[in-house]
């Protein structure tokens, strides 16, 4: 979809030093749903919304993978978010920022939306909350980021949706000219993007 062009990719350095931190789902569900735990959702939701740029990359892989074991997600084929992407085609960026902001409580770290607020808020010139996203942004695609290397199926990146490969592609400017094969596996696919002798592996979750 049209609106997954990532306008903002040159103001964004996406590709900073970082970490990189193994990826264990089923801790990360466990601590999720843990009231003890410093990874516990809601406290990790709630820095988040308050002060993006103090989640470290742990945190972040919890808030980006923890979307897995969530029940209550904004699904792109619900009329909600048809209508966020028909106000963002038609350009009606205030509409967009209205329901946008109405999807984002629900679904704090949906990429989808927070892609639709920036632009919006880029497009209104509010300059206050478009920094706030892409903060968010910035460690939700940091965690994709430090899931792997991508230069092997083992160590693929991994991905909780079709949409958010794409997304990190962009990011990657991984574009057209890249061809792509995929690999059915049990808990997900790996997809492999291709580019004369260059190769990126990307892993897209399948967990219910």
């Amino acid at each position: 979809m049209n609106y997954r062009i990532l306008f903002f990719l040159f103001i964004i350095p996406f590709f900073g030093l970082s970490q990189k931190t193994k990826l264990d789902l089923k801790n990360i569900e466990k601590n999720l749903t843990n009231p003890t735990s410093v990874y516990n959702y809601d406290r990790l939701i709630f820095k988040y919304k308050g002060l993006p740029k103090s989640i470290d990359s742990t945190e972040a892989q919890h808030l980006y993978y923890g979307r897995n074991f969530r029940k209550d997600l904004v699904s792109q084929s619900g009329d909600e978010f048809k209508g966020l992407a028909e106000a963002f085609k038609n350009n009606n960026f205030l509409e967009c920022i209205k329901l946008g902001k109405a999807l984002y409580a629900k679904d704090p770290t949906n990429l989808d939306v927070i892609l639709i607020l920036l632009r919006a808020y880029d497009q209104t010139k509010d300059m206050g909350n478009f920094s706030h996203h892409i903060a968010q942004l910035r460690l939700l695609t940091d965690a994709i980021k430090n899931s792997g290397d991508g230069k092997s199926e083992k160590t693929a990146y991994k991905v909780n949706s079709v949409g958010d490969e794409y997304i990190f592609l962009n990011m990657m400017n991984v574009g057209q000219d890249y061809t792509r094969a995929s690999k059915t596996l049990k808990d997900g696919v790996i997809d492999i993007w291709e580019k004369e002798e260059n190769r990126i592996y990307i892993k897209v979750l399948y967990l219910d």
